[in-house]
């Protein structure tokens, strides 16, 4: 588990509820036990999402009836698979992992959960990536997750929004940072690149937005949600 480093912290009460929640909400899954025990066999960090938060987005996907899903950053495939199971028959999840053995991992747990069909995965850095995806024409998508190196968030943000449509969902993941966030003195590039997406989004007349701290097994953090109202730039 990781040691919060801010004060006051509860994270053995915060995991008990999240034990209890998850228990009732989003019980053992063999296939994702399975996921998650692969990537620490491989040496992966712990960076997925909880199984609470990956049930949260498996519902967001299926609140808005997202058909097309894009993931930025698919790390070992766990919150994958959550999309993946909550598209319908007819779904795609595009997922871009720039590690490539990471990558080789995810594509094990996509495999073994029986979904290599509505999963395409692609190595490669995120950057190099989602410029040809848009070249493809690939896009829109319905609902895009933002879940890879901090530094990079607000050029992520600009490629979501030329790859969306009016109504499409954006979701940041980790922008607390264990309150972090908050120090506008902060030197560290994650709490940088998130204090400049988020300052992005605020400015841009086509989102409409909010963000939500969490506690849980994974400490103090959050999510940035943001609704597409009009992909045509303009100014405040």
């Amino acid at each position: 588990m990781r040691k919060p480093d801010y004060p006051h912290a509860d994270v053995e009460k915060w995991s008990s509820v999240d034990s209890y929640f998850s228990t009732l909400l989003a019980p053992a899954d063999p296939v994702l036990d399975a996921a998650l025990v692969a990537n620490a066999t491989a040496g992966l960090p712990a960076h997925d999402v909880s199984a609470m938060q990956g049930k949260l987005l498996a519902l967001m996907a299926r609140m808005i009836g997202a058909r097309r899903v894009l993931e930025i950053g698919t790390l070992g495939a766990y919150s994958t698979i959550w999309f993946a199971r909550a598209l319908p028959a007819s779904g795609t999840i595009v997922t871009v992992e720039a590690n490539p053995n990471y990558a080789e991992i995810a594509r094990a747990n996509i495999d073994r959960a029986g979904l290599s069909n509505r999963v395409e995965l692609r190595v490669g850095k995120a950057l190099d990536v989602l410029p040809l995806l848009e070249a493809e024409a690939a896009g829109p998508f319905d609902l895009i997750f933002i879940d890879a190196d901090k530094p990079n968030n607000p050029d992520y943000l600009r490629w979501a929004l030329r790859l969306a449509r009016p109504g499409t969902v954006i979701i940041g993941d980790n922008v607390v940072r264990g309150g972090a966030v908050a120090d506008a003195d902060s030197d560290d590039a994650n709490v940088v690149g998130v204090r400049a997406f988020l300052d992005m989004i605020a400015a841009d007349p086509r989102l409409d937005a909010t963000a939500i701290q969490t506690v849980g097994e994974k400490g103090w953090d959050g999510f940035a949600l943001a609704v597409v109202r009009d992909t045509a730039e303009g100014e405040r």
